[in-house]
C-alpha cells in the first residue's frame, strides 16, 4: 500500500489537536521549529526518527499515523477532525448517528451544544482542561459543517426510532438531573430539532435523503466516505446532542475492503427497510405529537 504523505500529515494534525499539547510545546519537546512541525501537517516529508518521536510524544503507534490498517483514535477532537478532513474531499457520504446527524442540525443544536457537553461532563473531571477540549471540539464541529455547507456532498442519513423517542422525551441534555425548567427548555429545543430534520424529509433537499430505521440499531454509530479515489469506514464511540459521550471510547477508522463490504451491506439493508419521504414525515409527526401530549 502506498503512503499518502498528505494523509500523514491530517492525522500528526488531529492527533495533536487531541492531544492538548500546543504546536510551541511539541515543537520544543521535539528539538524542531515550529514552522517545520507545521510543514509536516502540510504533508512535507519527516524523518522516521522524528515520526517515531512524535507518536510517542502524541501516544499514538507509528502505523496509525502512517494510516496502515486501522486508525485507532481515543479522543474526540482527534476523531472529529479526522472527520472534518476526510469530508474535505468527500462525494457521498453514508452516516448512522445517534439520533442527530451534526452536519445536516440547525444552527439551534449548534448554538446548545456547547453547554449540552459541559454538562456531560462529571463533577470530578470538571477541570480547565475538560472544558478546553470542548471549546475545541466546537471549533473543529463548525469547521465541519462549514466545509459541509461548502462542499454539500451527497448525503445518506439513518435515523434510528427508538433513539429519537428517547431523544425527544428527555430533550437536548448532558445528562438527566437538570433542574425541570431547564429539562423543559431542552425538550422544546429538542422538538424544534426534530421538526428541523422533518423538514428535511419533506422538502429533500438535493443530496440529502433521510430515512428512519424502525429496527434495531447497533449502539456504535459509522459513517462511510466514497472519495474519488478510495472508501473510508469511520466506526465511533462518540456521541453529540443527547446524553453525548465526548469522553470515553476508542473509535477506527479504515479503508480495509472486508470491513467496508460488510457495512455497505448493512447500511443498504437498514436504507432497504427505513420509512422514507411522506411515510417518515407521517411517522415523525405522529411521535412528536404522542409525545408532546404525553
Amino acid at each position: 500500500m502506498s503512503l499518502r504523505f498528505d494523509d500523514i500529515g491530517n492525522r500528526l494534525k488531529a492527533f495533536r489537536l487531541g492531544s492538548g499539547l500546543s504546536a510551541e510545546e511539541i515543537a520544543q519537546k521535539l528539538g524542531i521549529s515550529r514552522t517545520a512541525l507545521y510543514r509536516f501537517e502540510k504533508g512535507e516529508v519527516a524523518k522516521i526518527e522524528t515520526l517515531e518521536n512524535l507518536a510517542e510524544l502524541l501516544q499514538v503507534s507509528v502505523p496509525t499515523l502512517l494510516g496502515v490498517g486501522v486508525e485507532y483514535i481515543a479522543s474526540a477532537v482527534s476523531y472529529f477532525e479526522r472527520m472534518r478532513q476526510i469530508e474535505e474531499t468527500a462525494e457521498h457520504i453514508i452516516v448512522l448517528a445517534g439520533p442527530i446527524s451534526y452536519v445536516l442540525a440547525s444552527d439551534a443544536f449548534d448554538a446548545a451544544l456547547g453547554d449540552v457537553l459541559r454538562e456531560s461532563v462529571p463533577e470530578s473531571d470538571k477541570g480547565h482542561r475538560a472544558h478546553a477540549q470542548i471549546d475545541e471540539l466546537m471549533t473543529v464541529l463548525r469547521q465541519r459543517k462549514e466545509t459541509y455547507r461548502r462542499r454539500r456532498p451527497a448525503i445518506v442519513n439513518l435515523i434510528s426510532a427508538s433513539e429519537m423517542e428517547r431523544f425527544l422525551r428527555n430533550g437536548l441534555v448532558g445528562r438527566l438531573d437538570l433542574p425541570d425548567k431547564l429539562r423543559r427548555e431542552r425538550r422544546t429545543l429538542a422538538r424544534a430539532e426534530a421538526a428541523h430534520f422533518t423538514a428535511l424529509m419533506e422538502n429533500e433537499p438535493i443530496g440529502v435523503q433521510i430515512g428512519i430505521v424502525l429496527d434495531t440499531l447497533p449502539h456504535s454509530s459509522f459513517q462511510i466516505f466514497r472519495q474519488p479515489d478510495r472508501q473510508i469506514l469511520a466506526l465511533s464511540p462518540f456521541r453529540l446532542g443527547e446524553e453525548p459521550n465526548i469522553r470515553v471510547g476508542v473509535a477506527m477508522i479504515t479503508s480495509a475492503p472486508e470491513a467496508l463490504a460488510l457495512h455497505e451491506k448493512m447500511a443498504h439493508e437498514l436504507w432497504t427497510s427505513a420509512l422514507k419521504g411522506p411515510a417518515a414525515v407521517r411517522f415523525m409527526h405522529a411521535m412528536m405529537e404522542k409525545l408532546s401530549s404525553a
